[in-house]
């Protein structure tokens, strides 16, 4: 009997939460959860055009991560990558639901939610990585290496590869309307 009471109350549960734990965790990782709050449906819609030649459309297109393009570009990396990126996707969480962006209009978002740091040139060259002949065959990287290495250049501007999300630029002061993408009611 206490073996089953042992199951029951411990074992069982804590398994079953463990793996809709997992579960969950892996869900996030997908541009579709991504997008499903209203403040990121334009990077959705852009990201998954199939005309757009935007940085992030053409990482979603990639046929080895694009479903979960959202996720490989933006997670820190490193040891400690994993937990600090799901940490700082709760606070996206908690900002939709009580910091006032879920009230927020998509333009508003669009000129109100930035990045909290730069984007650090690490996480492209998770993939694109500096040491390959190909990369080092292109002048500008070279001439700029140490300005990449410290993020005082980003491979994601307008100098470089493009912005990532170029709608959310600001041209003049003013986010250009014909820039945003066209988003569903």
């Amino acid at each position: 009997m206490k073996l089953w009471l042992l199951l029951g109350i411990g074992a069982l549960p804590a398994l079953a939460a463990a793996t809709s734990t997992v579960s969950g965790m892996e869900a996030t990782t997908h541009r579709e959860f991504c997008g499903s709050c209203h403040v990121m449906t334009g990077h959705y819609l852009d990201s998954s055009n199939p005309q757009s030649q935007s940085l992030a459309a053409r990482h979603s297109r990639n046929p080895f991560f694009g479903d979960q393009a959202c996720y490989v570009c933006h997670a820190d990396y490193g040891m400690y990558g994993y937990p600090l990126t799901k940490a700082g996707g709760m606070r996206h969480v908690y900002l939709y639901y009580f910091g006032g962006y879920r009230q927020m209009s998509d333009a508003e978002a669009d000129r109100k939610i930035h990045l909290r740091k730069q984007y650090d040139n690490l996480n492209c060259r998770q993939c694109h990585t500096t040491t390959a002949k190909v990369w080092r065959s292109v002048p500008d990287h070279e001439a700029l290496r140490a300005e990449l290495d410290s993020n005082r250049v980003s491979c994601a501007s307008a100098g470089c590869h493009g912005f990532a999300h170029p709608f959310t630029k600001l041209a003049g002061g003013v986010l250009a309307p014909s820039a945003i993408p066209a988003r569903s009611p």
